[in-house]
């Protein structure tokens, strides 16, 4: 996703991020399971989830995607013993679907297209993408400004199903946000086909996001100034975008890699010892409402189970 502009890092959702990652299996005897995970080449491929910002040191260039040399595009290779050169990180803040195949501009330097470093050789891909493509970030500072003024002119307190963001994408029975997903959705089955032409012999796994908000928003007031009502919409949005992306992955010949279900409770309104999200505003090394060092550990952790399954 998006913690600066569009032509810098990414948003807040976003979204992170999907993810792709390949397993040669080796069997002994007749035991059927893998006696080795593939050794790479790995390409990693992805907007702010996957890149990290914030975390720790920057990693390769531009220096304006924020990629961290602790993101879990990193830990992955790191837990596989990949050699430096059989391990690309391409991820870079802010960055939608069509940066794939084309050089994305940041506020320092220009990130090349993420595919070009792709190859016959590839034998793992990880793709992380989609929040900002449907304008997460921007949706939840749009929410939260929403939530203050509702606030202000109200009571100062909110009822359960307060809402006053939602009615700003929703009405007369269009939804903007839908929209922006099955739009996004069909630009990723694009992309996975170009994915597999250019890189025939890996393992492609797409990776969903992190839990970002609760169902439910009573625990959010604090550390999102979020109105009960729009946390659940929020939320709901987060689910249909992870929907959407495994969707595609499966349809496109690629595997989906669920890092919601393990993050659950540890989303940005959680515990600052327990949550994997930053709020609004950090406490720990991370960009607003993106992973800290805890969240890109258990995508990590996500991505090298499915790699074992």
């Amino acid at each position: 996703m998006r913690p600066k502009t569009r032509t810098s890092l990414v948003g807040v959702l976003t979204c992170g991020a999907l993810i792709a990652a390949a397993v040669i299996t080796q069997h002994d005897g007749d035991t059927g399971s893998p006696s080795r995970l593939a050794r790479g080449p790995y390409v990693a491929l992805g907007d702010s989830y996957t890149a990290g910002p914030g975390i720790s040191q920057d990693s390769g260039d531009p220096a304006g995607c924020d990629r961290s040399d602790r993101n879990y595009p990193a830990l992955v290779a790191e837990r596989l013993d990949l050699k430096t050169a059989d391990f690309h990180d391409m991820s870079c803040s802010g960055a939608v679907i069509t940066d794939l195949t084309a050089p994305q501009s940041t506020d320092d330097g220009t990130n090349p297209a993420q595919l070009s470093a792709l190859s016959g050789r590839t034998r793992l891909v990880t793709l992380g993408i989609g929040g900002n493509d449907i304008d997460f970030s921007p949706m939840i500072k749009r929410c939260v400004g929403a939530g203050a003024l509702y606030r202000a002119l109200g009571s100062g307190k909110y009822v359960p199903d307060d809402s006053p963001c939602e009615k700003q994408y929703v009405s007369h029975g269009t939804d903007e946000v839908r929209r922006k997903i099955d739009a996004a959705g069909e630009h990723l089955a694009d992309t996975l086909g170009e994915i597999g032409r250019r890189a025939p012999q890996a393992r492609v796994y797409v990776v969903g996001y992190p839990e970002i908000l609760p169902s439910r928003g009573d625990d959010c007031l604090r550390a999102m100034s979020l109105a009960p009502g729009d946390v659940a919409f929020l939320h709901e949005k987060e689910r249909q975008l992870n929907v959407m992306l495994r969707e595609r992955a499966e349809a496109g010949g690629a595997e989906y890699v669920d890092t919601y279900t393990s993050s659950r409770g540890h989303g940005a309104c959680a515990a600052e010892d327990t949550r994997w999200i930053e709020p609004l505003v950090p406490t720990a090394s991370a960009a607003p409402v993106h992973p800290n060092a805890r969240g890109e550990r258990g995508m990590a952790d996500a991505v090298l189970k499915a790699l074992e399954s």
